[in-house]
């Protein structure tokens, strides 16, 4: 049930806004990154038992912790990206916004290197020589 409080939330936090927005428009904009920052805060829980129970899940598989650290640090810089480029276009910053997301897009892609190099090395083992 704690979507219909985070959903509850977020239509309050969206009439506030409306409200404010023609005569504050700064307020406006701040209530909307609180309001974000405040739903993400609510699920910090959440996310926190689910890399828990990765992490058992990848103990018990015998997966090298190294991989599962780097993809739930890419998961992570994803979803970091999207929410700060989501705030950012909100203010109406369209061009930051896009530049938020190239960098996430990038940082993915250097935290990916070890585990692409790991499965191309698997692969040409595999290869008759």
């Amino acid at each position: 049930m704690e979507i219909i409080q985070i959903v509850g939330l977020g239509l309050i936090a969206t009439i506030l806004v409306l409200i404010i927005k023609e005569q504050k428009p700064i307020f406006a904009f701040l209530l909307t990154a609180f309001t974000g920052i405040v739903i993400f805060l609510f699920l910090i829980g959440k996310i926190a038992s689910v890399i828990q129970i990765l992490e058992d899940l990848a103990l018990n598989a015998n997966v090298n912790m190294i991989f599962l650290k780097t993809i739930l640090k890419i998961i992570g810089i994803a979803y970091i990206a999207e929410f700060g480029a989501q705030i950012v276009r909100d203010a109406g910053q369209e061009s930051i916004a896009s530049k938020i997301e190239l960098s996430g897009k990038i940082l993915i892609m250097v935290m990916a290197i070890p585990i692409v190099s790991v499965i191309i090395e698997t692969v040409v083992k595999l290869l008759p020589a």
